[in-house]
């Protein structure tokens, strides 16, 4: 029998992206937007603070296997904690900066958080919850705090900066199971409690790895990454392990998360790649349509966590030449499970390849995926049949952390609770959440299809659907609109008209001011239906 002469017990860990980064990569450098200019640090430098802040934190008595909050905007403070945290054998947990204060609370209580290392803008958000967190036993700071602010935490606090000052600048990295603990995130609690995931070495390692194959990013050192994506959320969709594997640059919005102060970074910095939410693209169309802008140098846009309507990949490519890909994943899957990169015979600018590309994905190597219908039976890939998509591999969770959630898993296979087609070459589209699709007279209805739809027209700014009860249909579809001047509801339904069946074109309309979005930027349509429920939403109806 022949056997493997593989050095495979050489473990996968946060440490060898680490240490790859910093002696590969020593001069690829960490940008922090200032708003009208920018602090650098090197990746040398980023690696050299690691081993400080790990030294500060086994001062503090950090030991293996404790939870260390982060509560900080994407900056260089926040990318050390990256690091040194995991990489000293401990546990990073970002938490929501955007979260309500007593759903925060829980997160930090039931993750046991030991330390919270904040940024001292967002002490305020702190403070009022300080008392209920029951694990904590002190606080980093970063930045310069109000006096004040700091006495009402009524814990230890330190200085970020004086606790690196202080610290010796060398740290053994101890020796991780790859298996182990690195990384926690909670899900957004759109359905219950949040959910914590935690991420191993090795899933992040490999995730990594995942996300830098040209089938899904294909990053270089000549890059200039910008992560809109908030650290709190999904490790910023893992861009900052990446770019320490793959040498491109970080550049750090910090606080400056408006659109105008996007587009002055990507301009200032020369950024290639930028990964956003659809709102966050949305934004920088609404700012081109005031100023000129300079996005030639973005070579690709990646933009998830909510479908995007075709408008605004048009735009997008046709105005400013901005070549952008949608992706899906989710906080269960670390995050990149798929992204829609077009077939190699498909035109580049085609009718065709924006066709593609709105694709919710094509399944990334790594990850395998299933579509399973309601009475368990697995359906096939012909890109027609409709049934909840779920997903195995080594970077999808397997459970959720302390909390016992047996109807999220079917026989090793996580249910992602999004329903959707996937065709014969691994494209994906998913029609919408379980918790969201339509069912109207015995048939389905996509809401995400109606919002996209209704997004294209030049009287939407933002479109949500709901179902609601109905005597003769048991659902219905609300269209909820944020207008762009004076909408009509029968301009509207018209609008649609060709574009879904007749049956599927919603009667009932509403239009608000602002459609309410999770602390991840998501259309929070549980908000919705509550309003609905509460007569607070005027709606008109087109027909009977």
């Amino acid at each position: 029998m022949i056997t493997s002469t593989m050095q495979d017990d050489f473990p996968l860990t946060v440490t060898a992206i680490l240490e790859h980064g910093t002696k590969i990569y020593g001069r690829s450098e960490c940008v922090t937007w200032q708003g009208s200019g920018a602090r650098r640090a090197t990746y040398a430098e980023i690696g050299a603070n690691a081993k400080r802040l790990a030294n500060a934190l086994t001062g503090l008595g950090v030991r293996a296997g404790d939870a260390i909050g982060t509560f900080s905007w994407n900056n260089q403070e926040h990318l050390e904690a990256y690091y040194a945290v995991p990489c000293m054998g401990a546990v990073l947990h970002t938490l929501n900066i955007r979260l309500p204060g007593p759903q925060l609370a829980h997160i930090v209580n039931h993750a046991g958080d030991k330390l919270i290392v904040v940024d001292a803008t967002l002490l305020p958000l702190l403070v009022p919850i300080a008392h209920q967190l029951s694990t904590v036993e002190g606080y980093i700071v970063i930045g310069d705090a109000d006096p004040d602010a700091l006495y009402a935490l009524g814990k230890p606090t330190h200085s970020y900066a004086a606790l690196l000052d202080a610290a010796a600048p060398d740290f053994d990295w101890p020796e991780l199971d790859e298996r182990s603990a690195a990384s926690m995130c909670y899900t957004s609690g759109t359905t219950g409690d949040p959910k914590g995931v935690v991420y191993s070495h090795r899933s992040v390692f490999l995730h990594a790895l995942g996300t830098l194959s040209n089938a899904c990013t294909g990053t270089l050192e000549s890059d200039r990454v910008l992560a809109m994506v908030p650290m709190f959320h999904v490790n910023a969709w893992g861009l900052p392990y990446g770019a320490f594997m793959s040498g491109a640059s970080l550049l750090m919005p910090g606080p400056h998360m408006m659109p105008a102060a996007i587009c002055d970074l990507i301009e200032a910095e020369k950024a290639t790649m930028v990964s956003a939410v659809p709102t966050i693209w949305a934004g920088i169309v609404q700012v081109g349509e005031s100023r000129n802008l300079d996005l030639s140098s973005v070579r690709m846009g990646t933009s998830g966590g909510a479908a995007a309507p075709r408008s605004l990949f048009e735009k997008l490519q046709e105005q400013y030449g901005v070549y952008l890909v949608q992706g899906w994943g989710m906080t269960e899957t670390s995050p990149v499970g798929g992204i829609a990169h077009p077939p190699y015979d498909i035109e580049r600018g085609s009718a065709e390849d924006f066709d593609w590309r709105l694709r919710s994905g094509r399944v990334l190597a790594g990850v395998q995926m299933r579509i399973v219908a309601d009475d368990g039976t697995e359906l096939p890939w012909d890109g027609e049949s409709v049934g909840e998509i779920e997903v195995r591999g080594p970077w999808i969770t397997g459970a959720y952390h302390a909390a016992d959630v047996p109807e999220k898993f079917d026989d090793g296979w996580l249910r992602t609770g999004d329903i959707g087609t996937i065709d014969d070459r691994g494209y994906f589209q998913i029609t919408d959440r379980a918790k969201d699709v339509i069912k109207s007279g015995g048939e389905w209805i996509s809401s995400v299809e109606l919002e996209n739809l209704l997004a294209n027209s030049p009287d939407v700014l933002e479109a949500a659907v709901i179902g609601i009860p109905d005597p003769k249909w048991t659902e219905r579809p609300l269209a909820v609109i944020v207008p762009r001047g004076d909408a009509d509801p029968v301009k509207l339904a018209a609008f649609l008209d060709g574009k879904v069946a007749s049956w599927q074109v919603p009667e009932n309309w509403a239009f608000i001011d602002e459609v309410p979005k999770t602390t991840v930027g998501k259309f929070d349509k549980k908000v919705l239906r509550a309003r609905y429920a509460e007569g607070a939403l005027d709606v008109t109806r087109t027909r009977d």
